[in-house]
């Protein structure tokens, strides 16, 4: 969604996973990460997928909006089986030269298994967005809370590229 966001509304897209997993998924260390992340965002418009905390300021004091994709946690492990499954047969490249394995979706290690990851972490990021709509005072993005495909397409369609360069 995130990149046909960026692409409807022609501002660069930024991926945090693409910066922080490095070559054989060796995570980037949290102050190059944030440098990192700072530098792509001092543009004018963007649109960023992701939710490292370690960057999580940075992105929120820049952010006029921020879409919280709030699906319900069958719906995530559906979805997120079957993406990793296509990934993982058809040996797709995720980022620096990164694929999934299809091993670690059955890993007990959250470190390892997105699935398990997803799965322990799903309510930790309902309340952490919750919090943000509850969050009283400026400066406060606009939260926008989607929960189903059809909100999330209808939201795309619905952006507007005209106010941005």
């Amino acid at each position: 969604m995130s990149r046909s966001l960026a692409t409807r509304l022609a501002v660069p897209h930024l991926e945090l996973d693409a910066i922080y997993h490095q070559a054989d998924w060796r995570p980037l260390e949290p102050a190059k990460f944030r440098l990192e992340v700072a530098q792509r965002l001092a543009g004018p418009a963007w649109v960023v997928d992701g939710n490292y905390s370690v960057v999580s300021d940075l992105v929120l004091a820049r952010a006029d909006t921020v879409v919280w994709i709030d699906i319900s946690r069958a719906s995530v492990m559906r979805q997120l089986a079957g993406r990793t499954l296509r990934r993982g047969l058809l040996r797709v490249e995720l980022w620096n030269g990164n694929r999934e394995r299809l091993g670690s979706m059955v890993s007990r290690d959250p470190e390892k298994s997105i699935m398990l990851w997803a799965w322990r972490n799903h309510d930790k990021y309902a309340r952490r967005y919750a919090e943000l709509v509850s969050r009283s005072g400026a400066p406060r993005p606009t939260v926008v809370q989607l929960r189903s495909r059809r909100e999330m397409d209808a939201f795309v369609r619905g952006a507007d590229g005209a106010r941005y360069p």
